[in-house]
C-alpha cells in the first residue's frame, strides 16, 4: 500500500465483533497496526502503549484498529497479557486474521505465504509490522514498516497525524521536527499574495521556502 492508493475494504471478525473496514472507518481517520504474532514481547509492549493514548486519538477523530495474523479467540487470551504487562486494557478493536486475507490485502505478506495462520511463526510474518493512516476519503496518508525489534514511537504516530491533518485543512507542510504550535511551511501552491490575505506574515528563507505561524 502506497501513499494516497485507497485501502482495501474487507469484513473480518474482530475482539469487538464483526466489521466492515471502510464502514467502521466512517468518516473520520483511522489507525491500522499490524503485529507479526500474538504474545510476542515488542508488540505485547506496542498495544497496551497504544491503549493508553486512546484519548489522544478520539480527540483528533481518529479510531484505532489493530491486526495480528491469528485467530480472534486467541486475540482474546492474549489480552490479559497485555493489560497485565502494561497496566492498560485494550479496548480498540483487533482484528482475526488466521487466513492471512487481511495481511495480504495490504501487501504485508506475499500471496505465496499461504492461507492459514497456523503453524507460522512471528518470523514467518515479520513484514507484518507496519502502521497506516487512513484518511476519510479511504487512502493511505501514511505507513511506516518497523522490524520486530523496534518497538513503534506513538508519539511520532501522534506528531504525523496532527501534521497530515492541519495540512489538510490548510495549503501548508509542516518542516523537520515540527511540532505542535510551531512554524509552518507555505506550499509552493500558494501565491505571495494568497499566503499574505491567508496567513498574513510570512518569512521567505530561501526563494522556495516561506515560514509563517500555524493557522489556528
Amino acid at each position: 500500500m502506497r501513499i494516497n492508493e485507497s485501502v482495501p475494504d474487507f469484513t473480518a471478525e474482530t475482539t469487538e465483533g464483526p466489521i466492515q473496514f471502510h464502514n467502521w472507518i466512517g468518516n473520520g481517520y483511522a489507525v491500522l497496526f499490524s503485529h507479526p504474532k500474538d504474545f510476542t514481547p515488542v508488540c505485547t509492549t506496542e498495544l497496551g502503549y497504544m491503549a493508553g493514548l486512546m484519548k489522544e486519538f478520539a480527540a483528533r477523530n481518529t479510531k484505532v484498529i489493530g491486526i495480528s495474523v491469528d485467530k480472534v479467540e486467541s486475540h482474546l487470551r492474549w489480552k490479559a497479557d497485555i493489560e497485565k504487562a502494561t497496566g492498560n486494557s485494550v479496548k480498540y478493536p483487533l482484528i482475526g486474521d488466521p487466513d492471512l486475507t487481511v495481511a495480504k490485502a495490504f501487501d504485508m505478506l506475499p500471496a505465496e505465504a499461504g492461507d492459514t495462520c497456523e503453524g507460522r511463526t512471528a518470523a514467518d510474518n515479520a513484514t507484518v509490522r507496519s502502521v497506516f493512516i487512513i484518511g476519510p476519503d479511504k487512502k493511505v496518508k501514511l505507513s511506516l514498516t518497523y522490524p520486530m525489534t523496534t518497538g513503534r514511537n506513538f508519539g511520532e504516530i501522534l506528531r504525523a497525524l496532527d501534521s497530515i491533518q492541519l495540512t489538510a485543512k490548510h495549503k501548508v507542510a509542516t518542516p523537520a521536527e515540527w511540532k505542535q504550535g510551531e512554524d509552518v511551511i507555505i506550499t509552493a501552491a500558494v501565491s505571495d499574495e494568497e499566503a499574505t490575505a491567508k496567513f498574513g506574515d510570512f518569512e521567505r528563507v530561501l526563494p522556495y521556502l516561506r515560514t509563517t505561524k500555524q493557522p489556528v
